[in-house]
């Protein structure tokens, strides 16, 4: 499900579609996060837990 949201967010980003690609991979990336915290794999952790702040500055630019 997680992949699925991170491929669509990419997809969204392609095709320029701001601000909704954001939160599609967001939720990607948090779901990713989470199924490497529950497995203790720390390159998933790493890899997506790096993305959601990044994701968050997207957030506060659409809100702001």
């Amino acid at each position: 499900m997680s992949t699925g949201f991170v491929l669509t967010g990419i997809l969204l980003t392609n095709l320029n579609n701001y601000p909704m690609n954001i939160f599609i991979h967001g939720l990607g990336a948090i779901g990713w996060t989470f199924a490497g915290y529950i497995n203790n794999d720390r390159a998933l952790m790493v890899n997506f837990g790096i993305q959601i702040p990044l994701f968050l500055l997207g957030f506060a630019k659409v809100i702001i």
